[in-house]
């Protein structure tokens, strides 16, 4: 674009290039239109005006993907740098008594699939907010929250287990969700005899239910595979080295579902509880409630919205 001299240049709509942000981070005109509560028709004329006046091409569309232009990868820097100084800006005035650090703990499962797109949306709207996370199975979560190690904890509750009840009186209930055997699609692990089982080390609330289960079946098994991380447990189910209790909205790809069809008794339900200090300041309370409004998004649509508003 020509600029004639001694001419103001153009300014950049911020929230143009908040539409701009999200469809190079969805990869989609409509999921963008959808996450700034535009139509797609309404986002592509955006999008064609920006071009219009920076005078370059910023997507490479076609039938079946978009993707960034070296123009687009360009401006792609300066847009989130400018979001990200106007929402420091506007929090100042907004929310200016909000900030400190928060010690958050989660499950593997929740903190590896669910948490970082979260906190990534809790940073863009609490800038002066850090919050800083410990990944370990429930039982230890408990216990660094009971020795104020940590503001606020996520944790697993097995359904009926009784060891979890004096927590489950103090935990909010954020879901519950169905724990079904995960198993590689078209594998044959669950036919084995004994059943070969990835299992999570001791104190795993899932492990307690699943083995429980098993021993009242009269199922013969075996722990064939053990790793507290959810990416080892799913390498093991994938190469069908063994089968293993999962939440059911974690599957993901080449996992399937087993039941008693399979020969496999059904494991219930667990739940997710969130426990927070007594004494929590505003900056915990903060986190608390993003948590609290993920999950109850869950419970209504029945998949996590882990689009940013703010880009």
């Amino acid at each position: 674009m020509n600029v004639p001299v001694n001419h103001p240049l153009p300014i950049l709509d911020l929230d143009v290039l908040r539409t701009f942000v999200m469809i190079a981070d969805t990869g989609s005109f409509s999921a963008a239109a959808n996450a700034v509560f535009r139509t797609p028709s309404a986002v592509s004329m955006q999008i064609k005006k920006l071009e219009e006046l920076l005078g370059a091409t910023v997507f490479e569309r076609d039938a079946r993907s978009v993707r960034l232009t070296r123009d687009g990868e360009t401006l792609l820097g300066y847009a989130r740098r400018m979001l990200a100084l106007n929402r420091e800006a506007v929090s100042r005035f907004i929310t200016p008594s909000i900030f400190g650090v928060v010690r958050l703990g989660s499950p593997d499962d929740i903190g590896e699939y669910v948490l970082p797109s979260v906190l990534k949306r809790f940073a863009e709207t609490h800038p002066r907010v850090v919050v800083d996370v410990v990944i370990d199975q429930s039982a230890n979560l408990r216990k660094r929250f009971e020795e104020r190690t940590l503001d606020l904890t996520l944790i697993n509750l097995a359904e009926n287990v009784l060891p979890d009840a004096k927590y489950s009186a103090a935990a909010e209930i954020l879901f519950s969700e169905q724990l079904v055997w995960a198993g590689a699609r078209c594998g044959t692990a669950y036919q084995r005899d004994p059943l070969p089982l990835s299992m999570w080390e001791e104190g795993c609330a899932w492990r307690s239910s699943a083995l429980a289960r098993l021993d009242k079946a009269g199922k013969p098994y075996r722990i064939a595979y053990m790793s507290s991380h959810s990416t080892g447990q799913k390498a093991a189910i994938q190469s069908d080295l063994a089968v293993a209790p999962f939440a059911r909205s974690l599957l993901g790809d080449g996992l399937m579902v087993l039941d008693e069809t399979h020969g496999l008794p059904a494991l219930g339900q667990y739940h997710l509880g969130m426990l927070v200090a007594d004494d929590a300041g505003a900056h915990i309370l903060a986190v608390s409630e993003q948590l609290r409004a993920l999950f109850d998004n869950y419970r209504k649509t029945g998949h996590f919205d882990i689009l940013s508003p703010c880009c």
